[in-house]
């Protein structure tokens, strides 16, 4: 849990860091035209429900522009938020208070959108025993921003990255030669590590099996196969996901087969951020 904390404060601070970069430059030139010593009050408003998620990487901004800067949250992460709700209150010097806004009100309105999608695809199998995974189709330089987000909505985590997790794909499996091979291969060189190996078809579903590998993907199989798989699987400890051609709308057709997860790129890749805004009061 403290490795996991520290890797999530470590990117808040570096995701805020590039983002101002990116965005301040060599200085604000319209918030330049506001006197240093002027203060006041702003609100952060939301236009369209969701899930609220990134508070961190806001207050990180907020304080990282000036420290002056004071924030109170009426909402946290995690929480369900309706139209027309003042999700916070700003306070300090204006200057730095709109130098920040735009950064800041990007975090959160990927972060909340990225949460948002995750909640609907969690309430569709609230009533399984099927968890829903993200991928590694994050968007550039916020993969731990979106996996915190998606576990905000409801879902959970797949591998972090291409270090925590073995992850034995088709082309892995070319390039050794066999499922056997490659997950021989993956237990000699860090027996720790988890080991999942992506399928095709029947035929590689039963020599994954019988690799006892901790986990198979059934790559795009058809629901039938999936069912199918289900049954062929059972006796074995190895975990099934499923993996391909998954919406919103045949989510619960296939949390219905008996498999252990459902991964879902949709959940990073395709977020739509929620409509926020930052107005001065």
């Amino acid at each position: 849990m403290e490795k996991a904390s520290n890797i999530l404060k470590t990117a808040i601070k570096t995701n805020v860091e590039h983002a101002l970069a990116e965005d301040i430059g060599s200085g604000d030139i319209t918030a330049s035209l506001i006197q240093d010593h002027k203060k006041g009050i702003a609100q952060i408003i939301t236009r369209e429900q969701g899930v609220l998620c990134g508070t961190a990487w806001a207050d990180e901004t907020f304080h990282s522009v000036s420290p002056e800067i004071k924030i109170q949250w009426y909402f946290l992460d995690g929480n369900t938020i309706t139209p027309n709700s003042i999700l916070a209150e700003i306070s300090g010097p204006i200057k730095a208070i709109l130098s920040a806004e735009r950064t800041a009100l990007n975090f959160l309105q990927i972060l909340s959108g990225t949460a948002s999608t995750s909640r609907l695809y969690a309430e569709k199998v609230q009533d399984t025993a099927v968890k829903i995974l993200d991928t590694r189709k994050t968007l550039p330089g916020l993969r731990v921003a979106q996996k915190y987000a998606v576990k905000c909505g409801g879902c959970e985590n797949h591998r972090l990255g291409l270090f925590d997790a073995f992850l034995i794909k088709e082309n892995h499996i070319a390039a050794c030669g066999d499922i056997e091979t490659a997950v021989a291969r993956a237990r000699k060189l860090a027996p720790s590590i988890p080991i999942e190996v992506e399928v095709e078809n029947l035929e590689q579903l039963l020599e994954a099996l019988d690799t006892n590998c901790e986990r198979i993907m059934l790559d795009n199989f058809k629901l039938s196969t999936i069912k199918e798989a289900v049954k062929l699987a059972k006796g074995y400890k190895t975990k099934l996901e499923v993996s391909g051609n998954i919406s919103i709308n045949n989510l619960e057709e296939v949390a219905s087969t008996g498999v252990d997860y459902i991964s879902i790129g949709a959940l990073t890749k395709n977020c739509i951020a929620l409509d926020l805004s930052l107005i001065l009061v």
